[in-house]
């Protein structure tokens, strides 16, 4: 994704379509676009504006299918094919990873879908992640659209990192400047008493790089906090103890009411973010609905993180850039 150097409000204009913004620091709606359409470059310039300065943005009442959404993607990037997918995405469409929740995901590995949340989710700030993190070049964006959607619950929460990095004392924000961190597949999931499938899933995959715990923004310049509490092993350099309590500082500022945005989802709904900038809080109080909850996301190819020194980040082991 790139853009010029121009306003949200200047590149909505010249497009005719409205960038309505829902909260103080993160996410817009906008509305007046059809992305089933063949958009033109004016709507898809205020589209990426929206999405770097707002940093996730909403359409209601989309009519796309998986080759629409597809299309749509392929105006900001370079869709990601990944290697191994669910059963339930489109097998004729590589780009599309379809996320039911109830039908695909409880009884994967042996388990029921909340017990299995449980185990990942063990405190309140696990679940919050960016995708793919634990990649040395994880998604510049997501574009998520939902099919079928309980009638209640299921709402998806975005934060915006460079609000946070910002919000943070001058003193501190020096400190984690030159700091970095592992980020690991897994990190923290309690295990089930003798076998474990998802165990075995994580050792037999297993991904982790080394990221800038500051991270600079490769299109808007931003310093990133790239923190998060899924795939975040340990602040290098840092004992235990002194890496877990600023991890947890961290954290806890990254997801500041005032950093994040909340959005309920109707069928048709699209959302559009910058993976880079943000990281988002997947629903966990469907499991008990007897309704599916469908999404299907497309992703677009990432860059490398660097960190406010340009120090690239590292892989461990299980990913190389632009190979997936």
């Amino acid at each position: 994704m790139t853009t010029e150097n121009r306003t949200t409000d200047e590149a909505a204009r010249e497009a005719g379509v409205e960038v309505r913004p829902v909260a103080g620091y993160i996410g817009a709606e906008i509305s007046g676009v059809d992305l089933a359409a063949d958009l033109d470059d004016a709507v898809v310039a205020a589209i990426r504006t929206a999405v770097l300065r707002w940093k996730v943005v909403f359409f209601r009442g989309q009519r796309l299918d998986h080759a629409g959404h597809v299309a749509f993607a392929r105006r900001f990037g370079e869709p990601v094919v990944l290697p191994r997918r669910g059963k339930a995405s489109p097998p004729d469409v590589p780009e599309i990873e379809t996320t039911a929740d109830r039908l695909e995901l409880g009884r994967r590995y042996g388990m029921e879908h909340d017990e299995w949340l449980r185990r990942r989710r063990h405190t309140l700030l696990r679940g919050w992640h960016c995708d793919h993190g634990a990649r040395v070049d994880p998604p510049a964006a997501t574009i998520l659209r939902a099919e079928t959607v309980p009638p209640y619950g299921g709402d998806t929460t975005w934060a915006n990192l460079a609000a946070a990095y910002a919000g943070l004392s001058a003193p501190l924000r020096e400190f984690v400047d030159g700091l970095r961190a592992e980020h690991r597949l897994g990190v923290g999931y309690q295990p089930r008493p003798g076998d474990d499938a998802y165990v075995r899933h994580l050792l037999d995959r297993q991904v982790a790089s080394v990221h800038p715990l500051v991270r600079v923004h490769p299109e808007t310049g931003e310093r990133i906090l790239y923190v998060n509490g899924y795939y975040v092993e340990q602040i290098a350099g840092l004992s235990r103890p002194e890496s877990s309590a600023i991890l947890q500082l961290l954290l806890e500022q990254a997801v500041r009411p005032e950093y994040t945005v909340r959005f309920r989802w109707e069928p048709g709904s699209v959302a559009f973010w910058d993976n880079r900038a943000t990281m988002h809080l997947a629903p966990s109080d469907t499991a008990h609905l007897d309704h599916p909850r469908i999404m299907h996301r497309v992703m677009l190819a990432g860059d490398v993180p660097a960190g406010v020194d340009g120090t690239p980040s590292e892989a461990i082991t299980g990913s190389e850039p632009g190979r997936w």
